[in-house]
């Protein structure tokens, strides 16, 4: 799967809304009231999408004076389960008005076009609202959400119509029933989506995608579906006025969630701040843990880790030097490798006891104390983090890819102890993917 991915996945969404807007123009509004009152809740709900902070890893510091950009993969790849969806408000009211059958005991009978074109519509006056609160471009997840509800009304609406879901027999209590099968299909074909989409946009392994992806749905993903659900059954019961009363608890779920998310990026910032002081001490030349967590985070993706693992991994490679504060001299250039093992375990051990202070997860201080260790001791973590770390000893001062080239076969030598093959042919696909997109 390449890059031109995206562009595959672009045009059957483009083309399935300009299908409905002409549809819905030509024969006109089935039941306007309906369509107003579910377009005006996704409207709302792309108008307060979270604005993403700059693309750019959550370690550096974005620029002053910079608008914000929409959230690279990277950046969709660090959010914790639940954070993908950027409106969800504006999700959970598509799938509503995908799965809508009945308004008060009538039939709503507004079909697949209608749908498409009242969700296409309601997202465009929501993102003019989006935009001009400085959001940048979300094509992706403009395509992925026609491309959702398109799945969801071809699966629900034309049964309404023909009356089929009546004949089979599915009323009354069997139609959550049916609407939950329904919902469980139209997650998966989401997350399907979103891995192709990550996958063509940055060539990571698909399968690790799709899986995080999966792994993410039980988040504010059930609470999605579930909002979409119960509002059409309580529309098709209540009428109209239930439309708030029910998306109200997946409100209040969006706010906790961005709660959680300034919360860990608080986190992530102080930890960063801590792997700073061995810079500002002279331990470590500048920026060097900022690298080795970036290249470490795109070898761990490499050899197919989940985003939790990426996530301890990035953590522990920033703070891999800490230990080195424990030294009355500086090591030149902050290369330990050629210290006794007897200091290097010891720098690693005091490194491991500052992480377990700071309330990192236990890992990621198992990940700093266990660097002077033999490879094939350590978890796959410690071992990507001990690769990177000394490939960006080796290339310090060394300009050009024949500097890159010489340490990477420094590293390839040293297999037999220090580094693990595996892991430094991740490397060597990472490095060589750098230099061609770069």
């Amino acid at each position: 799967m390449s890059r031109r991915t995206a562009g595959w996945l672009h045009a059957p969404a483009a083309a399935l809304a300009c299908w409905g807007l002409g549809h819905t123009l030509w024969h006109g509004l089935t039941g306007p009231r309906t369509a107003l009152a579910f377009g005006a809740l996704i409207a709302a709900g792309e108008a307060v999408r979270r604005v993403p902070a700059e693309a750019r890893p959550p370690f550096e510091r974005p620029p002053t004076g910079r608008r914000a950009r929409a959230p690279s993969p990277e950046n969709l790849r660090a959010l914790p389960p639940g954070l993908r969806e950027g409106a969800p408000l504006g999700a959970a009211g598509a799938l509503g008005y995908a799965l809508l059958g009945e308004v008060g005991g009538r039939p709503a009978a507004h079909g697949v076009p209608q749908t498409v074109a009242v969700v296409v519509a309601a997202q465009l006056v929501g993102l003019v609202v989006y935009l001009v609160r400085g959001g940048g471009p979300v094509l992706d997840p403009f395509a992925r959400r026609v491309l959702i509800a398109g799945f969801a009304a071809v699966c629900c609406q034309p049964l309404y119509t023909s009356g089929a879901l009546r004949d089979w027999g599915v009323t009354g209590p069997v139609r959550p029933l049916f609407l939950a099968v329904l919902l469980v299909l139209t997650a998966l074909c989401d997350a399907v989506l979103v891995a192709a989409l990550i996958r063509a946009r940055t060539g990571w392994p698909y399968g690790p995608l799709l899986r995080d992806e999966l792994r993410a749905l039980p988040g504010i993903g059930t609470a999605i579906c579930a909002t979409g659900a119960v509002s059409a059954l309580a529309v098709a019961v209540a009428g109209l006025w239930a439309l708030p009363v029910f998306c109200l608890p997946l409100l209040l779920t969006q706010i906790a969630f961005r709660r959680y998310a300034a919360a860990r990026a608080t986190y992530r910032q102080t930890i960063a701040s801590l792997a700073r002081a061995t810079e500002i001490a002279g331990c470590t030349p500048p920026g060097h843990a900022r690298r080795v967590a970036a290249l470490s985070r795109e070898v761990g993706r490499e050899l197919g880790l989940g985003r939790p693992d990426l996530e301890v991994l990035e953590h522990a490679a920033l703070m891999h030097d800490i230990g080195q504060l424990s030294l009355v001299d500086p090591v030149p250039e902050g290369a330990t490798a050629p210290l006794p093992p007897a200091e290097q375990r010891r720098i690693a051990l005091l490194g491991g006891a500052v992480a377990r202070q700071t309330g990192a997860p236990p890992e990621v201080a198992v990940i700093v104390e266990r660097q002077a260790d033999p490879y094939r001791q350590q978890p796959v973590t410690a071992r990507v983090v001990r690769t990177v770390n000394a490939y960006d000893d080796l290339v310090a001062g060394a300009a050009g890819p024949a500097g890159r080239l010489r340490a990477l076969e420094r590293l390839r030598l040293s297999t037999a102890r220090d580094h693990e093959p595996r892991v430094v042919e991740a490397l060597a696909r990472v490095l060589a993917r750098r230099e061609n997109a770069g």
